[in-house]
């Protein structure tokens, strides 16, 4: 569906960034891929290695909405990855992860609709789901208003789709590389923060594969949500550095011990299919598909009245065996 189109992504020198458009220019023949991210050193670092005659840098921050109208001219397709997500920073600093994480969504839906990009999907994360830290409140925030934007575009033909997933393995800023850094350091000890602590992991193939396949799947206003492992984040220490010692440092500003991606409260949104779940809209739209059956032709069922998708209580969980095969395959 990329092959001739004209893809965006913001925050595109990031972690996820880098990897989807990797895949895209290797598995389609785009018109062009466009890089927005405010990090000229990120960009110019990158441009050195995807060379590739589709690629263009557009310097620019997602909080200036004229700067989005430009870039977004004659793009087909959006993915939102832009965000200020370290838990304890975005503690520290509220209003300039509110100016970026609610602001932005704003800027990009409004640039969407006004330039007719065709399809927009924007990333969230577990912390979105029964948010108790601001970071997760403003990509709560973020979700609903990427969801709901559906009901505001009139004649255009514009969709907006939400894909929600756990931590990424290897990402910047994620536990594993900070434990190998350490590792490599010489350190004789890992700090873990509690020894009941769980949480999801998906690789960044995997985010990237999920992402692709969203937009072949989705109406608008979906939130798309991967099923895939958790693990103990002490379990996730051991597979790492056998033998090592743990210390146990407490929970940071904002943490949960357990995260939360469908939450209870929206069960009877909540439909199962083969690989993931979709939380339906909460709003009814002037067109309402059928989310039963998705663009693909994919047939989902409603989850159970009481279902909750979270980490602790995740059927799929990893043994320090299977951690240590998975980090292996990544």
């Amino acid at each position: 569906m990329f092959n001739g189109k004209s893809i965006l992504v913001t925050g595109g020198t990031g972690s996820f960034g880098k990897a989807f458009i990797k895949a895209v220019l290797e598995r389609y023949q785009p018109r062009r891929v466009i890089v927005y991210s405010r990090d000229e050193l990120k960009q110019y670092e990158m441009a050195r290695e995807y060379t590739s005659r589709t690629m263009r840098f557009f310097i620019g921050d997602v909080r200036d909405r004229n700067r989005l109208m430009k870039s977004f001219e004659d793009v087909d397709y959006v993915v939102h990855a832009a965000a200020l997500k370290h838990v304890p920073i975005a503690e520290y600093n509220p209003m300039e992860c509110i100016r970026t994480n609610v602001n932005g969504a704003e800027n990009v839906i409004d640039a969407a609709l006004q330039c007719g990009v065709a399809k927009v999907v924007a990333l969230s994360t577990d912390k979105a789901a029964n948010p108790i830290n601001l970071y997760g409140a403003t990509k709560l925030l973020s979700d609903k208003l990427f969801v709901a934007a559906n009901n505001m575009v009139g004649r255009h033909a514009t969709r907006f789709s939400v894909v929600r997933y756990g931590n990424v393995v290897g990402s910047r800023g994620s536990v594993v590389p900070l434990f190998r850094r350490l590792l490599a350091e010489g350190a004789k000890e890992l700090p873990v923060t509690d020894s009941r602590m769980t949480r999801f992991w998906i690789s960044l193939d995997q985010g990237v594969d999920f992402v692709l396949k969203a937009f072949e799947r989705m109406y608008g206003g979906e939130i798309f949500v991967p099923k895939i492992p958790s693990s103990r984040i002490i379990d996730l220490a051991e597979a790492l550095a056998p033998g090592v010692k743990k210390n146990i440092i407490g929970i940071r500003p904002g943490e949960k011990l357990h995260e939360v991606m469908c939450p209870r409260d929206d069960s009877h949104l909540t439909l199962e299919f083969k690989d993931h779940y979709v939380i339906q809209p909460t709003i009814s739209f002037v067109s309402h598909p059928d989310y039963a059956v998705n663009a693909l032709g994919e047939k989902g069922a409603p989850a159970p009245g009481d279902f909750e998708y979270e980490s602790g209580s995740n059927p799929h969980f990893l043994s320090v065996a299977d951690m240590r095969k998975f980090l292996e395959r990544i």
